[in-house]
């Protein structure tokens, strides 16, 4: 690795240093409260810019590392957010900005979750509180944020591909900056780190990536290579670098009286470690090092980013150390909700219309319950049911069917492309698979979804959850895209439910049809509904009118045509403008379309046979593409009675632009989906 040009001398970490700091290594603090006050952290309040730190002394950093730790704890308590995975990487993240020369030096970071304590270090300390919340930071790393932030992330295994790109970039320039890849054992599953990694060593790169082996990703690592990385800890030795930057192996210290046999019964006595598999593609690889020993980590990387072509520095560490219930649950913990005001239960509680609520005392299922109820209902029916996910067990509400039906249930870890056709080739042996995703991750499996399912007609349902505007977590895990890229490949069935009952009967159609399917739903909760057994089979293509507000002497006639989780808005909004006009101006049908492909066409034809003066379309999708513009290409198209009354159209959805974070309800304002930005909208059309 060439050093930067920019890179301070003092940086240089001498074995002096470190042995007069090693007594110091384990005085980290461990928490078992998050503060509700703002904590004394007088050495992080001193840093503004990661240049703040070159003065610091080893101890210092290793106090600093209580303070930051303890700083994130109380703003994950303020704001929510990510949390185990930013505790886990505090140490780190303080080595590699006293090390390297940001923002010269490249730091590149996958998926972002742990990103945190790099947002405090890179001047903004004092606005972490407002993460996630409309106008505040963002969730993840963003360039239009800071110059720190190299490279826009949200999702998995694309930190390498991006930082070999711009080693490449500087090196074509003339340039000797560092560039760090920091990925997660989880994002290492996906096969783009792979195909990254292959590629780096043709191009013989100058590129350190640090592999943050903390067996856990959102959900537990799973696979050949979890077990792999696995080995390679409990062999008790370690590929260290001498002073020369040469690889040299050794016992490591912190597995003295260590009993591998107990840890992994088959694993070999004779340590593999010069045979791993990051060696075998080409990569310069040490480690495994303790990820939370500041002055060991200060040691191996100053050393690390000296040595020419692609590097693999391989540290294992705790997610949510620093704080006991987190260590014990790192799932439980991978993002918490912000701290409830002490005061809750005396404040008076304001009214929000802008989205559907459950109605009271009856407690509303989310989408992902409803999804994991009727996995283990129609699997305790049908045994040619098969379930698969990439790497959301938990988040996509698989975990009773994982436990009451192991054989059945298929983690392939943080790989959507490989999900799609394995469900595919199971497909063609007579089972019936299901495949769990979330809306914004089915987009990196789309070319898999068109020609290994959708060609071949092949009978696969996609669970397709977090669809629609997702809230704090912004752009990077937005489902709005879905309906447009799904409905344009042949042989796609897609149904939109409008609540959980639906959801749960329309997941029983389409697993029932014989085909590609999916359904698509929203995250969070419902309105309430309740789930009617035994589960029905709706008829394709079919929609339901929901209801009929106004007289039929109106003079204009408006049909709302709803598709999804918006019929409560839309019922709001079409009560709130005829309920308004006390001359009776205005007749409203509220129509639930339930299926984006196939449409209800003869609805359509009925409506406009009726007088329909006005339809307006209703989505949570992006406008551009969405169910509203299937509804125009019939219209226009194919429909001879549109041609003759020429009513009017209007599609409402969301705009042609990224939508930043905030709360979902601040989301659906700024887009002009709420109850009153609806009925707004609908009054334009009509007047």
């Amino acid at each position: 690795m060439q050093q930067s040009p920019h890179s301070p001398q003092s940086q240089s970490v001498s074995a002096s240093a470190i042995e007069s700091a090693a007594q110091l290594s384990n005085l980290q603090q461990t928490y078992a409260v998050i503060p509700r006050v703002r904590p004394n952290t007088p050495l992080l309040d001193s840093i503004d810019a990661p240049s703040d730190l070159k003065t610091f002394t080893t101890t210092q950093l290793i106090t600093l590392a209580d303070e930051l730790r303890l700083f994130l704890l109380y703003s994950a308590g303020q704001s929510g957010g990510h949390f185990g995975a930013n505790l886990g990487v505090v140490e780190l993240t303080i080595a590699l900005h006293y090390l390297l020369d940001t923002p010269q030096d490249q730091i590149v970071w996958d998926v972002g979750h742990q990103a945190y304590a790099h947002k405090v270090l890179t001047g903004r300390r004092e606005q972490l509180g407002s993460i996630r919340s409309k106008d505040g930071l963002t969730a993840f790393p963003e360039r239009a944020e800071s110059v720190y932030d190299t490279f826009g992330v949200g999702h998995s295994s694309t930190s390498i591909s991006a930082g070999l790109g711009m080693s490449l970039a500087l090196r074509y320039q003339g340039c000797a900056q560092t560039v760090a890849c920091i990925i997660g054992d989880g994002a290492m599953t996906g096969g783009m780190a792979f195909e990254a990694m292959n590629d780096a060593v043709q191009q013989d790169a100058d590129l350190l990536v640090i592999l943050n082996d903390n067996d856990m990703s959102i959900s537990c690592s799973i696979g050949g290579f979890s077990r792999h990385l696995a080995t390679l800890w409990e062999s008790g030795y370690q590929v260290d670098i001498s002073e020369t930057g040469e690889p040299v192996l050794c016992h490591r210290p912190d597995m003295q009286g260590f009993d591998r046999r107990k840890r992994h019964k088959e694993m070999r006595d004779v340590p593999q470690l010069e045979d791993n598999l990051f060696k075998a593609i080409g990569f310069t690889y040490f480690g495994p090092f303790d990820g939370h020993n500041i002055p060991e980590l200060l040691r191996v990387l100053s050393l690390a980013k000296r040595v020419s072509g692609p590097v693999l520095v391989h540290i294992y560490t705790t997610k949510g150390k620093g704080f006991a219930p987190a260590e014990l649950d790192p799932v439980g913990y991978h993002a918490i909700s912000k701290l409830p005001v002490e005061d809750d239960e005396t404040k008076p509680k304001v009214a929000d219309t802008s989205v559907a609520k459950a109605p009271k005392n009856k407690p509303a299922l989310k989408y992902s319950q409803v999804f994991g109820q009727f996995l283990c209902d129609k699997a305790a029916e049908d045994d040619k049911l098969l379930a698969i996910t990439p790497a959301m067990e938990e988040g996509s509400g698989m975990i009773d069917f994982a436990r009451h039906f192991p054989a059945r249930f298929f983690d392939v870890a943080i790989a959507e492309q490989h999900a799609v056709t394995l469900a595919a080739g199971m497909a063609t042996q007579g089972v019936k698979p299901i495949v769990a995703i979330y809306s914004t991750f089915l987009q990196r499996g789309y070319d898999q979804l068109i020609h290994d399912v959708a060609l071949q007609n092949l009978d696969v349902t996609f669970a397709i959850d977090r669809a629609g505007l997702v809230g704090e977590d912004g752009a990077t895990h937005a489902g709005v895209f879905d309906f447009a890229f799904l409905r344009c490949v042949p042989n796609m069935v897609i149904a939109a439910p409008k609540d959980e009952n639906e959801c749960y009967h329309l997941l029983n159609t389409c697993y029932d049809y014989e085909g590609c399917t999916a359904v698509r739903y929203p995250r969070g909760v419902g309105t309430g509904a309740v789930i009617e057994q035994p589960a029905q089979i709706y008829k394709i293509g079919e929609a339901v009118v929901e209801s009929v507000l106004g007289s039929n002497d109106a003079p204009k006639k408006l049909a709302l045509l709803v598709f999804g989780t918006m019929m409560t808005t839309a019922q709001h909004a079409a009560e709130a403008i005829v309920n308004g006009d006390t001359e009776s101006e205005y007749q409203v049908h509220v129509v639930n379309m339930r299926w984006v492909k196939p449409l209800d066409t003869n609805l359509l034809e009925a409506l406009l046979a009726k007088g329909i003066t006005h339809i307006a379309t209703l989505e949570e999708h992006v406008i551009t593409g969405g169910a509203g513009s299937a509804v125009n290409e019939y219209l226009l198209n194919e429909s001879a009675a549109f041609k003759r009354t020429r009513p009017v159209i209007y599609n409402m959805g969301i705009p042609d632009r990224f939508i930043a974070h905030g709360s979902q309800a601040q989301q659906l304002a700024d887009c002009g989906l709420s109850v009153d930005g609806v009925s707004k909208q609908l009054r334009q059309l009509l007047s």
